[in-house]
């Protein structure tokens, strides 16, 4: 459904925030896209909505090219920026502006969501808070039915009861025909929500794995003594003890801790990854 291949991107004649990247997205899952702070994944965002363009390489999202910006693809893609300003309009009135654009918007799922999240459809935009007006444009995306959903730190904003529902409406608005991937450096709002974590680095994609491959090959828990674990992976001082990632061998159930599995992709550990590797 998306793929990009070699992409290679800077702003005028920096550095390259995207150096000889390679990704593939599947339909049916949410993708994860974790990364430091100016790491490219915004850009990445962008480049696969059409925003942006490849410097080199190829990048191809439903059979199309983004850069082409041809109406097919933009009414099947859908961005919520992680920076953005709202028209002065009430949300029925965004709506009636908005939804042609969009054939397969879904009105009475819309409705919905605008109620679970407490917005009311006469009242106006601006007027509503940053975290309000960011659940509003994840409830217009999701109505949208787009086949590509982008979120860029959908969960910035938003308070504790905020995030539940995100992830509640997340989970259970996915169909088999869509792809969506969140960035995020909150990662800890997303663990229990994506089916793929995606880590960048360095212009390109360090570990693309499944969450169960990951659950499967991998055991993250808490110790009071890293000697618990036998010669653990990976560790770092938590409260009480340490956070450990080690080799599953007893086939035990873990929940996966995509914090500490971003901080040892990224610490140069050399064991990790090449357990994840299909």
């Amino acid at each position: 459904m998306v793929s990009l291949q070699n992409i290679t991107y800077s702003y005028r004649r920096g550095a390259a925030v995207l150096d000889g990247l390679s990704l593939s997205l599947e339909p049916g899952r949410i993708y994860g896209l974790l990364g430091q702070n100016g790491a490219g994944k915004s850009t990445l965002l962008y480049m696969m909505a059409g925003l942006l363009f490849p410097r080199s390489g190829e990048c191809r999202v439903l059979g199309m090219t983004p850069a082409r910006r041809e109406p097919a693809l933009l009414q099947s893609v859908y961005v919520v920026p992680e920076a953005f300003q709202l028209p002065d309009l009430t949300a029925a009135a965004y709506l009636r502006l908005h939804m042609p654009f969009y054939p397969a918007f879904d009105a009475a799922l819309y409705d919905a969501l605008l109620q679970q999240f407490g917005i009311a459809p006469a009242g106006r935009l601006r007027q509503l808070s940053h975290g309000q007006q960011k659940k509003f444009q994840i409830a217009f995306a999701v109505a949208t039915r787009a086949k590509l959903l982008l979120l860029d730190e959908p969960t910035n904003g938003l308070d504790i009861p905020s995030k539940q529902q995100f992830r509640k409406i997340i989970a259970g608005s996915l169909a088999g025909d869509q792809v969506m991937v969140i960035s995020t450096h909150q990662v800890r709002d997303l663990d229990s929500l994506i089916d793929e974590v995606l880590i960048l680095d360095k212009g390109r994609i360090l570990l693309q794995a499944p969450v169960a491959r990951i659950t499967e090959r991998l055991v993250f828990k808490k110790v009071k003594d890293r000697s618990e674990s036998g010669k653990p992976l990976y560790a770092e001082e938590a409260l009480g003890g340490y956070a450990v990632i080690a080799p599953n061998t007893g086939d035990e159930n873990s929940r996966l801790d995509m914090e500490l599995l971003f901080n040892a992709a990224l610490s140069g550990n050399e064991a990790i990854l090449p357990i994840l590797q299909d």
